[in-house]
Parts: C-alpha cells; structure tokens; sequence
C-alpha cells in the first residue's frame, strides 16, 4: 500500500534561521515556525499557535539564512521527519520536526519591505540578480 508524508505550512519565524555544516561540506538551517490556528468553541474565539521546527538543505536553506529574519511569513512545503537519540545520562528523546522541500519567502517582520513577494519575484537588488541564484 503507498504512503504519503506531505506537510504545507503557512506561518512565521519564530527566530532567525541558523546555518551549519555537515563533515561533507552540505549545508542545512534550521528555525522555528509558529503556526496560527483560529476557532469558535461555543460563542468564544479561541487561538492556539503550533510551533514546529524547520530544516532545510543546501542552497535553499542558506538562502533563508540570507533572506529571512524571525517574523518573517513563510510558506513551507515539506515532510515529517521523526529522529529519536539517547542523551549522555541514558535517557530516550524523541523528536518530530518538518524537512523543508521549497520554502516560499511571503513577507519581512511588521509586514513591511517583502511586499508579500515570493523569491520568484525578486528581479534585482543591490546590484545582483537575486532570482537565478535561488533554485525554487
């Protein structure tokens, strides 16, 4: 029987993306994503907010380095990824977070400067040609 493991995700940093690198050179960020959900319990508006962290790799991940700061809006689509360890003392840790395949750039923090403009949009800025840097 076939599986799925798809994620879409439309919310904001929570922090700015930190960039590292594996032994091989490849390199991965990763930031927190506070999701938004908004809903009528009786006469009562409630909200709830859902944190997930996000990974993502190569190029892509060093462009949200670049390009996002926490409060920025994104729109991730990506998969669920389940990791379990042990700690130094012996205990089991369990953690499920989101590996991001395409991250759409929706706005800066206060809602000013992105404009709402995803990376396709970005023509030129500063002297470069932002769009064929970015593969996405």
């Amino acid at each position: 029987m076939a599986s799925v493991n798809k994620v879409f995700l439309l919310g904001n940093l929570t922090r700015d993306p930190e960039l590292r690198y594996t032994p091989s050179g490849a390199g991965v960020a990763s930031f927190g994503l506070a999701v938004n959900r908004r809903y009528k319990a009786g006469n009562e508006n409630k909200e709830e907010v859902c944190f997930v962290d996000i990974t993502v790799w190569g190029k892509q991940g060093e462009n949200c380095v670049e390009y996002l700061n926490k409060g920025s809006q994104v729109m991730i689509e990506g998969r669920l990824q389940f990791r379990s360890w042990e700690t130094d003392d012996g205990q089991k840790r369990n953690k499920l977070d989101v590996v991001a395949n395409n991250v759409q750039f929706l706005g800066k923090p206060g809602g000013g400067g992105g404009g709402g403009r995803s990376m396709d949009s970005y023509e030129e800025e500063d002297g470069m040609n932002v769009k064929d840097d970015i593969p996405f």
